[in-house]
């Protein structure tokens, strides 16, 4: 599996981003995709998360109501919209794969870098 993300920039605080995950290497049915950030000088940690058949999503608290992640099933993307963006969501964010019945994501992507000035 290969996951290309891309969409991160410098943006200011107030802003909206669009990063986009193209993934491709093998047939989803009922796999997870994800959206994991890593902050400078901080772990990284799950952000959101959407099942590729039915499309049922998941988030982290900290980011309900201003991220909303969607695939598209036709494209093989997956999508997160940031909005109202803060500094604090600065980070890299990745996007990430994983089997039906894994603990652990077992596919990642590179990753796209998000500043947001204040």
């Amino acid at each position: 599996v290969q996951l290309q993300a891309s969409g991160g920039g410098l943006v200011q605080a107030g802003d909206s981003l669009r990063l986009s995950c193209a993934a491709s290497g093998r047939t989803f049915t009922n796999h997870i995709m994800g959206w994991f950030r890593q902050a400078p000088g901080k772990e990284r940690e799950f952000v959101a998360s959407i099942t590729w058949n039915l499309g049922t999503t998941n988030y982290a608290d900290s980011v309900k109501g201003r991220f909303t992640i969607s695939r598209d099933n036709t494209k093989k993307t997956v999508d997160l919209q940031i909005d109202t963006l803060k500094p604090e969501d600065t980070a890299v964010y990745y996007c990430a794969v994983k089997r039906p019945m894994s603990r652990d994501y077992n596919w990642w992507g590179q990753g796209t870098l998000v500043t947001v000035s204040s």
